[in-house]
């Protein structure tokens, strides 16, 4: 197939982008600097500027849509815009360059309403509940994506869960430089059980996704190691890989919720320069049980995780131990 992969220029762009050139499709890059992807061309240009889009389209089979605004702050009309508008955008762009199949990159965030989540499959997608304006306007997007599937075009949306690995500039290296500047607190007791992502298993299932689009399209996916761990554990394992120290103090996480509201309230009207310390999302993740049932994405997929959450970890500290 020829593919278009969105945002390769991210973490997990580009090693989906990567996984596809591995499998033997020609793969074009979309997104506004260089992907780095060794077999794949670039595109450059902006997912929310439609003459860029179309042009990016152009005689493709296939795209997977990973291209998005994340973050857990910013203004809300930069969310909409890019997440909302660049997925519309994209669609439409689809539709009128005959493109058969669409993966669309969607989050977990997308269903969580602030309570925990212990064993649920794929939750539909609720822009009225979700936390904070990144979920909130990937569940629309979601929505939007999904609301698209038809025999011309076919649409599945995978939900990959806490994605990590070497290379990691957001999750890992906040943890670890939080960890390191003895910023890095638990939340209640730190026993929430959690899923995590290792990045190669997320590249491999959107992969595995684009090749069963056929078969799976119109439904949703969520994606993970289906090894959830107490929280207190998985930032302990992270912590050891780089060569810090664990957590070792803890705030009750109703303290850290409404810590995170008010932080958050203040972000929007005196915003700092890197993401917020807290927000009321992030506390609820940190200190809620989120973890889901693997089985039918397994089967539908034809997917199994290549690499597990403790050889993931071990990859993690070589990586660390090598820079």
């Amino acid at each position: 197939m020829r593919v278009l992969v969105t945002g390769a220029s991210g973490f997990l762009g580009r090693a989906v982008a990567a996984a596809i050139v591995a499998a033997g499709h020609e793969v074009r890059c979309f997104q506004r600097r260089p992907s780095g992807v060794a077999g794949a061309t670039d595109a450059l240009g902006s997912i929310t500027e439609p003459d860029d889009v179309a042009a990016a389209v152009a005689g493709v089979d296939a795209i997977v849509h990973l291209a998005a605004k994340v973050s857990l702050a910013g203004p809300p009309a930069e969310f909409e815009t890019v997440n909302v508008g660049g997925t519309r955008t994209l669609i439409a762009a689809a539709r009128t360059a005959n493109v058969q199949r669409l993966v669309f990159v969607s989050s977990p965030s997308v269903a969580h309403s602030g309570a925990s989540i212990t064993g649920s499959d794929a939750l539909p997608a609720d822009p009225d509940h979700a936390r904070g304006d990144y979920a909130r306007t990937k569940a629309a997007a979601e929505l939007l994506a999904l609301a698209a599937d038809s025999a011309e075009l076919r649409v599945v949306a995978v939900r990959p869960h806490l994605v990590w690995g070497p290379g990691d500039t957001q999750l890992i290296a906040r943890i670890v430089e939080r960890a390191r500047a003895g910023r890095l607190p638990l939340l209640g007791h730190g026993a929430a059980l959690i899923d995590s992502t290792y990045i190669d298993n997320a590249a491999g299932a959107i992969a595995a996704a684009l090749e069963r689009v056929d078969a799976v399209h119109g439904n949703a996916y969520v994606i993970t190691n289906g090894e959830p761990r107490p929280v207190a554990e998985l930032l302990a394992g992270i912590c050891a890989a780089a060569g810090v120290a664990a957590p070792a103090w803890s705030v009750p996480a109703s303290v850290a919720r409404a810590a995170g509201s008010v932080i958050e309230a203040a972000w929007r009207v005196f915003p700092g320069e890197d993401e917020p310390p807290m927000t009321r999302f992030l506390a609820e993740q940190l200190s809620t049980a989120h973890w889901f049932d693997q089985r039918r994405t397994r089967a539908d997929l034809h997917w199994t995780p290549a690499v597990s959450l403790d050889e993931g970890l071990a990859r993690l500290a070589e990586s660390y131990r090598t820079a």
